[in-house]
């Protein structure tokens, strides 16, 4: 009996649960225990026994796609579980030892980096002090001249010369401007720029907890004159009786200004009519048209039916960009909430599957900026209006809605789309760069097992929520960007790590490296280095999908 229950089919398991039905579903950052993922870590001795071992040892795709990725349609597995197996499998040594590698390399770094710093400043308080000890020389030298020609100047405004910061229109140097700005302060801040200036991937004007307004990782002012001129060209372009979509498409694609990417994401979507005179009466009646859902759906959260989608919604709304306090709010946790509830109860064919719950942050992040002009990071949305939020939360639901129309097939039963994106991304990454495709295959890395979450969450939980915005101006400019074009980034993505890659030497290394890839301090620079070798990629081998094949 034990056997035929082994070799029961997976479809046919826990068959009272439907495909769409709420199932465990684990993100890329924290996956499920995996014997093939870990392979490398698992005692010669002590190996799990087969899930079917009366099988051959050959097993089919679908098979294969199963035990590779854990992913959540099988009710039946609980994270204790999971634990419990990873536990008793794990060799703890090898975890350690390589944890502990890790660290130290990451103390190493560190360290190294904090002497470059303290070596770096000392030059640059030492020069400061001499430039500003020769400064002084010289304005004494001057006013000597001034005083030998027969200027005639009062003691007392001799004296107001060396106490005020301004003379003759021009600002002095003097001893009493000390306690306002020391020489060791002007050196402090003159070290602190020239790192910044120095070392674009480590700059201290970008916190650690990603920022969501435009920002290039130099810290340039985020209006420039070339960015006044684009905003003119937008605003001429929206200001128009009937927009010209392929005209905005076109200058969207570069990036899309602050003050105009709340409009201009709603006509790129499909939400909003080009015709101006129509966008008032769509948006009011969009917007009564999700409160109605609401009304007619959202009191069955707790139905039978409905319990177990609305169990795991609940449960991971918190897990959403944790660290960003904007998302923690009651208020904002209520809205998101209620959005992908109603969403998957109007889609069955998918239902709730996580990751969906990541794609609502770009479209609520971008429509808050509609109402305000500060930082959004520790905004508190109780101060806006009601009838605000209710904009944002019906503008949002519709905008994600259109996204996921292109991409549903992400997420329905197996995610098939998902599969077939990831075996295209190894194909072209075979053929632009065969050196990191071997290298990776020799290391028994499968795409699967990393570019999953890439398709899944749409590399949103590789890069700061602001460089996932300016990607989605773009791929909102793109044709089938968020299906098509995503590609081609994801493989711009891969090649873009191809050094740190060669220089791993193992599974562990890789895989730790694949799925924490340094992009915490990218900016629009990084994004749109990015997406400039996408299109390249794209221009090459979109219209030419023989070309790489084998």
């Amino acid at each position: 009996m034990s056997t035929d229950a082994n070799k029961k089919q997976f479809w046919k398991r826990n068959a009272a649960k439907v495909p769409g039905s709420i199932q465990h579903v684990y993100g890329a950052q924290h996956p499920p225990f995996d014997p093939l993922l870990h392979a490398n870590l698992i005692k010669a001795g002590n190996k799990p026994p087969p899930a079917t071992p009366g099988k051959p040892k050959k097993a089919t795709t679908f098979q294969e796609f199963e035990s590779i990725t854990s992913d959540a349609w099988d009710v039946g597995d609980d994270d204790d579980e999971l634990l419990a197996m990873a536990a008793q499998n794990l060799n703890i040594e090898v975890v350690m030892e390589t944890a502990n590698k890790v660290i130290e390399n990451h103390s190493k770094q560190q360290e190294r980096q904090r002497q470059d710093d303290t070596a770096e400043l000392e030059q640059r308080q030492e020069d400061t002090l001499e430039e500003c000890v020769e400064d002084e020389e010289e304005d004494e030298e001057e006013e000597e001249d001034r005083i030998g020609e027969g200027d005639v100047t009062s003691p007392e405004v001799l004296f107001g010369s060396h106490s005020s910061p301004y003379t003759d229109g021009r600002l002095v140097k003097s001893h009493s401007e000390a306690p306002i700005g020391s020489p060791k302060d002007a050196a402090g801040e003159h070290a602190a720029l020239h790192r910044q200036r120095s070392l674009p991937h480590r700059p201290p004007v970008i916190p650690l907890v990603a920022r969501m307004a435009d920002q290039n990782t130099s810290g340039t002012p985020a209006m420039t004159e070339r960015e006044a001129s684009r905003l003119d060209k937008f605003k001429q372009l929206l200001a128009g009786p009937n927009t010209d979509l392929e005209e905005l498409r076109k200058l969207s694609w570069s990036g899309i200004p602050r003050q105009v990417r709340p409009i201009t994401w709603k006509l790129l979507s499909g939400y909003l009519p080009a015709n101006a005179e129509r966008r008032d009466s769509v948006l009011q009646r969009k917007r009564q048209e999700y409160f109605g859902f609401i009304q007619q759906y959202y009191d069955s959260r707790n139905d039978e039916h409905h319990q177990d989608t609305y169990r795991q919604i609940h449960i991971d709304i918190p897990r959403t960009n944790p660290l960003i306090p904007l998302f923690q709010q009651a208020s904002v946790q209520e809205i998101f909430e209620r959005i992908l509830f109603i969403w998957a109860i109007r889609h069955p064919a998918s239902g709730y599957v996580q990751g969906i719950n990541d794609l609502v942050t770009p479209f609520f992040v971008v429509y808050v900026f509609e109402y305000i002009e500060e930082e959004v990071e520790n905004f508190d949305v109780s101060s806006l209006q009601e009838e605000a939020l209710r904009n944002i939360e019906a503008d949002s639901f519709w905008c994600m809605s259109k996204l996921l129309d292109g991409i549903q097939d992400n997420y329905t039963f197996a995610q098939p789309g998902i599969q077939r994106k990831v075996k295209a991304l190894e194909e072209l990454v075979s053929r632009i760069d065969e050196s990191v495709h071997r290298h990776m295959h020799h290391y028994e890395v499968e795409y699967l097992q990393f570019a999953f979450r890439w398709m899944n969450n749409l590399l949103m939980r590789e890069l700061p929520l602001r460089c996932t915005i300016r990607l989605w101006d773009t791929y909102q400019a793109e044709p089938e960007g968020f299906s098509h074009f995503h590609l081609y980034v994801c493989a711009a993505f891969l090649v873009r790590w191809r050094k740190e890659i060669l220089e791993e030497r193992d599974f562990q290394g890789l895989m730790i490296l694949l799925q924490n890839l340094p992009t915490m301090h990218w900016g629009n620079e990084e994004v749109s280095v990015l997406l400039a070798e996408a299109y390249r990629l794209k221009f090459a081998f979109a219209d030419a999908p023989n070309h790489y094949k084998r």
